[in-house]
């Protein structure tokens, strides 16, 4: 796997000399990446399975495609020649991006750390028994009976995942040893499976006192060397959503936070190349801190860093991606964000409403992602607030927030 060489200039977009990356996936957090590129004069490309995905807002060229489709993805990258390709989602075909990359193409972080990323039973073989990280109680599984044996050794409540999933699809809770209940729990898992897998994951459910993200992020020094850095980790909860609802930093939870950015940079600089890390770790209620997954690019709850940082996660993506230095990235202001769900099935082009309430009050923003139809539970907006306290920010963040509705078009 390769990283990019250091670079010393910056041609203008759309010339004959022009510079480009190509995103794949376009969502919220590729329009961000988007915008960051567009602010250094690169010529963003990007590629979604729907048109008008949030980033082909802001971008010079979009396509719209199978994002499984190994050929349509090299076609694109080859057609393109970017600097850098920037994975943006997790369902992309992860072996056109190692051929990519052993054709020359640079991955931002790379094409294995985005592989093994994806697949939670060979990310968690990786942290716990490569890297030796604390973690829930795990087993594996791949029909309904090892389910059952798996589901009696990790003890119950259990959770199953399957191998390859995204966005919480197809985590089943079992609370009691019955084998019907895991064998019907298995099935439900595997059916949300991305591809043909039906090997799944079985986890310790743990009562959850807080869970963090540490934005880890490697870059090449002066001196052509990788090097790696945390940014202060960032709280967050669901409120029992699979997505998060609020972010914030910093954590008042000092005491924990030395070994969180240590364990994020352990996990970042095993899987190498260059770009941001979210590592996602868990607080149980028992006192332990229990690493869960990893994003190789920039977290949801990391928008926070939008208002809170002076560089945020997606300036220093898209720095690292081409060969640009990152200083040290400091934090300015206590910060939080909320993020605004659609209650709505398939509300083409929707309105986001409340909006002049919202940004009347102090400290606030508003991001609008844009997205051209809703689904229930679908992330369509995030609210940002600035205060002189964590407190204040998450405050402020609420109450705007709960202002902001989600409506279908007005005919």
């Amino acid at each position: 796997m390769g990283v990019p060489r250091p670079l010393e200039s910056l041609p203008s977009p759309t010339g004959p000399d022009s510079a480009r990356v190509v995103l794949l996936g376009g969502g919220e957090l590729g329009k961000e990446i988007a915008l960051e590129a567009q602010r250094l004069g690169l010529e963003v490309v990007v590629v979604d399975r729907y048109d008008w995905a949030p980033a082909m807002h802001v971008a010079h060229r979009r396509y719209v495609v199978d994002m499984m489709n190994a050929e349509a993805l090299k076609t694109i990258v080859e057609r393109e020649k970017p600097l850098a390709v920037i994975p943006e989602i997790e369902a992309v075909n992860t072996d056109a991006l190692l051929e990519l990359e052993s054709r020359g193409f640079h991955v931002t972080p790379n094409a294995l750390a985005v592989k093994l990323a994806m697949n939670r039973i060979e990310l968690r073989r990786f942290a716990a028994e490569k890297l030796g990280l604390p973690t829930t109680r795990y087993a594996f599984a791949e029909s309904g009976e090892e389910a059952y044996e798996a589901c009696e050794k990790v003890g119950y409540p259990c959770l199953l995942k399957p191998e390859m999933s995204s966005s919480g699809h197809g985590h089943v809770k079992v609370d009691e040893p019955s084998k019907r209940l895991v064998e019907k729990a298995y099935e439900e898992s595997v059916r949300h499976a991305r591809g043909s897998s039906r090997r799944v994951i079985v986890e310790e459910f743990v009562a959850l006192e807080a869970e963090f993200t540490v934005l880890a992020y490697r870059w090449i020094g002066d001196d052509g060397r990788p090097r790696t850095s945390t940014m202060e980790p960032v709280e967050h909860w669901r409120y029992g959503r699979y997505h998060y609802v609020e972010s914030w930093q910093p954590s008042e939870r000092r005491s924990l936070l030395g070994e969180a950015k240590r364990i994020a940079r352990t996990v970042a600089e095993a899987l190498g190349g260059v770009g941001v890390y979210g590592v996602e770790l868990l607080l149980t209620r028992d006192g332990r801190l229990l690493f869960s997954e990893v994003s190789p690019r920039p977290h949801d709850t990391g928008l926070v860093t939008l208002a809170s940082q002076d560089v945020s996660e997606f300036a220093v993506h898209v720095r690292a991606a081409i060969g640009l230095p990152v200083p040290e990235v400091k934090l300015l202001t206590p910060a939080a964000s909320y993020a605004v769900y659609a209650d709505t099935e398939n509300a083409w082009f929707p309105r986001l409403s409340g909006v002049y309430r919202a940004l009347a009050m102090r400290g606030i923003d508003v991001r609008w992602f844009g997205k051209p139809f809703t689904y229930k539970g679908r992330r369509m907006a995030v609210v940002l607030a600035r205060a002189e306290s964590v407190e204040e920010a998450r405050r402020r963040a609420r109450e705007a927030a709960r202002i902001l509705q989600v409506e279908a078009r007005r005919r």
